[in-house]
Order: structure tokens, then C-alpha cells, then sequence
């Protein structure tokens, strides 16, 4: 190179030349807190895991599970139903009924009737009553796949273990008025007659304009519309949701008094005994299995829609609402049977969700259940 010459050198190797090294000690920092981030996620990952997944049932019997003391059936997948029995001895009664009870209740719900019914009624009318703790409740054994369906096959089941003849009455309340619809969808031919109890309607079943159901499902409770959600869209959240503390749960669950109606509030006295027997007894094998499940069956994705089930004109079919229920929203129920005129409508005005326990109503429910040519309503 010849002398005095002068090597140009572009602006872009300058920069290169001037540019201090990376710093090992903050490349290292970037890494650890990499680390720290991966390790929190998976720690969330497993925390939120656990909290969806819900403790393993305790069955009655077992190891860990409460102690059997009522009678129980076994059926053919190995399961046992237990029960209790009200009336005159099977054998000689003309009239025999299953009951079928609530969410978060008990085979001793069945006492709300039979505590206002007239002995005389009874006896002279030869009734008999036959009501089961449904599957995961009481001394039922849980039922992990449990659906409509297979509830209604659970009942008929249970009534030949029992021996109640080719055909049987059902009663059920709220959830179990739920159960009615589906022995008159897979049954029929096994039922005398059908009674509903101020039966819970599932705000997504097709039949239900959409306008209707969403006018109604707004007038629920704020907590309550909430639990619905996760048990019709994300069942797998539903343990969690109900026992977590961030907000209020279903307030079912809860056994808050503010779902109750002014008629309600007045029938406490009579309500509580039975609150109370099946608080210590519904449960007892774990929330999950009981009425965390019920909830998912309730309001989740059906095999069918009771407002296309066809007439079954020889079972007589009654269904109990009040106009004042706040559970229950009775424009939901007006739709229904309007959509099933084969269905004898009793609307009680001023009664609330549990107008079994009024005066007189116990009687008027089982006379027009086994004498469907009177007028009781």
C-alpha cells in the first residue's frame, strides 16, 4: 500500500468497533428468570389442576365411607339404592309410588309429603310409598357416568327389586320432578301415573324460545347464573367453582333463605326437619358425587327435550307449580305446557318452590295423582 494513503472504513464497522461486548452476568439473569417464569407456570398448571379434581367419593361401606344403616337394592351393575318405605305393607296396596327427591336432599324428603297426608287417605286407599337416596346421595352409591337416561333405568330397576308389579306411580320434586320427564321419555309403559313438583327446568333445552329463556335466566341470582354457566359449558370446573372463596357459589348449595318466597319463608317450621335430616345424611359421601354431579345432569346437555316427548295417553301426568317460586320461574313452566296439553296443569297462586308442605297440599297432590278423572287443582 502506498504511503500517506487512507483506509476508509464505513460507518457500520465503526459501530461495530465501538459496541461493547454483551454482558455475560445479564445473559445469565435473562436465563434464571426464564427458569423462575417456567416454574411458576407449572406450579400454576398443577395447583389449578388439583383444585378442579375433586376429592375420590367415600361410598357407604367402605374403608373411609359412613356406615350402612338403611335397607338398600343391589342392581345389575353392582350398585346399591337405599330406601325407605311409608304406608301400608306393599303387598296389599293397590297404589304404589316412588318418590324421587331434590337436589342436595335425601330419601327422607318423602316425609314433606307424607307428613301432611291424611292416614285415613292412606289406608283407605291402600298407598304405598317407596323413596331412594339417588345415586351419590345418602347411601346410594355414587354413579360416575350418571345421566337422564340412565337414572330413569335406575328406577325401574329398583321397582321390580322391589317387587312393586308391572306398574308403579312417580312423584318427584324440584331436580327429581326432572327425574319424571325422563321415566315418561324411556318408561312410560311401566308408569300408573306421574306427578311434578315444582320440577327444575334446564334454561337450554331447545324447546324454550331463546328470547324466553334468556328473559328468564336474568332474573335469577347473579351467583346463581353463574354456577348454571360452568355447569352447562365447563362441567369440569364445577367442583372448583362451588367450593372455591372468591365468590358466592350456587346459592342451592349454600342453602340460603334469600331463594326463598314469602310462602316459603311462612312454611319454615315445617321445612326444617326435613332440611336438617337430609344436611346430615345427603352429602355424607362427598359433595362431588352428590350434588356437584346433580348439577352437571340438571343442567347440562340432555339425550332429549321434555316439551317433544309424546303423549302417553294411558299414564295420566299432573305437574304443581306456584306462581310466586323463585327457583323455578313459572312463565318457563307455563311454555312447557302449553307445548304438552296432555299434561294437567296446577298453578297455586302465592305458592313458592315448596308448596308441598301447605295445608291441604299433600292430599290434593295424591288424590289427583291416583284418581286422574277428578278436578283437585
Amino acid at each position: 500500500m502506498a504511503a500517506g494513503t487512507t483506509r476508509k472504513i464505513s460507518a457500520a464497522s465503526a459501530r461495530a468497533h465501538t459496541r461493547k461486548p454483551k454482558s455475560k452476568t445479564s445473559s445469565k439473569l435473562s436465563g434464571v428468570l426464564k427458569n423462575i417464569l417456567l416454574v411458576c407456570f407449572t406450579g400454576f398448571l398443577a395447583w389449578a389442576y388439583q383444585a378442579t379434581r375433586p376429592p375420590t367419593p367415600k361410598p357407604c361401606g367402605s374403608t373411609d365411607g359412613p356406615p350402612i344403616t338403611a335397607p338398600r337394592i343391589q342392581l345389575k351393575d353392582g350398585r346399591h339404592l337405599a330406601y325407605i318405605e311409608y304406608g301400608v305393607p306393599k303387598d296389599i296396596a293397590k297404589h304404589k309410588i316412588v318418590f324421587a327427591h331434590p337436589i342436595d336432599g335425601c330419601r327422607h324428603e318423602l316425609s314433606a309429603i307424607t307428613a301432611g297426608l291424611s292416614p285415613e287417605l292412606v289406608e283407605s286407599e291402600g298407598i304405598y310409598f317407596a323413596s331412594f337416596d339417588r345415586p351419590g346421595y345418602g347411601e346410594s352409591d355414587p354413579h360416575p357416568t350418571r345421566t337422564p337416561k340412565s337414572l330413569a333405568f335406575d328406577i325401574e330397576e329398583f321397582a321390580d327389586k322391589l317387587g312393586l308389579g308391572s306398574k308403579f306411580y312417580i312423584l318427584g320434586f324440584s331436580a327429581g320432578g326432572q327425574v319424571v320427564w325422563t321415566c315418561l321419555k324411556y318408561i312410560p309403559h311401566r308408569l300408573a301415573g306421574a306427578a311434578l313438583i315444582s320440577p327444575a327446568i334446564n334454561y337450554w333445552w331447545s324447546g324454550i324460545p331463546t328470547n324466553l329463556s334468556r328473559e328468564a335466566f336474568g332474573q335469577q341470582l347473579l351467583r346463581d347464573q353463574w354456577a348454571l354457566r360452568v355447569a352447562h359449558y365447563m362441567p369440569w370446573l364445577t367442583y372448583w367453582w362451588n367450593t372455591q372463596k372468591l365468590f358466592p357459589i350456587f346459592s342451592v348449595f349454600s342453602r340460603s333463605p334469600i331463594i326463598f318466597s314469602r310462602q316459603d319463608m311462612e312454611l319454615i317450621p315445617r321445612i326444617l326437619p326435613v332440611a336438617k335430616s337430609c344436611e346430615v345424611h345427603g352429602r355424607q359421601q362427598g359433595e362431588f358425587e352428590s350434588i356437584h354431579r346433580d348439577a352437571i345432569v340438571i343442567f347440562g346437555n340432555w339425550e332429549f327435550d321434555p316439551t317433544d316427548l309424546e303423549n302417553p295417553s294411558s299414564v295420566p301426568v299432573h305437574l304443581w307449580q306456584g306462581d310466586e317460586d323463585l327457583l323455578v320461574p313459572v312463565k318457563l313452566q307455563r311454555h312447557i305446557v302449553n307445548k304438552l296439553p296432555w299434561v294437567q296443569y296446577h298453578e297455586v297462586s302465592g305458592a313458592g318452590h315448596m308448596l308441598h308442605h301447605a295445608d291441604g297440599m299433600a292430599d290434593s297432590i295424591i288424590q289427583a295423582l291416583l284418581f286422574a278423572n277428578k278436578d283437585l287443582s
